[in-house]
């Protein structure tokens, strides 16, 4: 359950680096930089995606305008399973994740 995000990946005009084209904005106009000596603090989706990104290995830099993130891996690292990550960002109920229920209401007593 959540909202699917549609992610379309791409080579970058500047080698080496990988770009994601999203149906979701993430930082609206704003450009958003992310480096893994930094610590990202905030919680907005672009701070929890850069955690994620981050938590993978592999990369050096991610950047995020819009709807774009573009993603420099380290030398030699493969990108594989990014578009993945990116794609779940809003999934919430995974496999194995019990959804909330929630009790249906009393019957109103007359």
């Amino acid at each position: 359950m959540g909202q699917p995000v549609s992610v379309i990946e791409k080579p970058s005009q500047v080698g080496g680096r990988v770009r994601f084209e999203l149906n979701r904005v993430l930082t609206g106009t704003g450009h958003e930089i992310y480096r893994p000596d930094r610590l990202v603090e905030g919680r907005r989706p672009s701070d929890e995606l850069a955690r994620r990104l981050f938590d993978r290995g592999g990369i050096e830099v991610v950047h995020m305008n819009g709807s774009v993130v573009t993603v420099t891996p380290e030398r030699g690292a493969a990108t594989d399973g990014i578009r993945e990550i990116i794609e779940s960002l809003y999934t919430f109920y995974t496999p194995g994740v019990e959804p909330p229920s929630f009790p249906e209401p009393d019957a109103p007593t007359e």
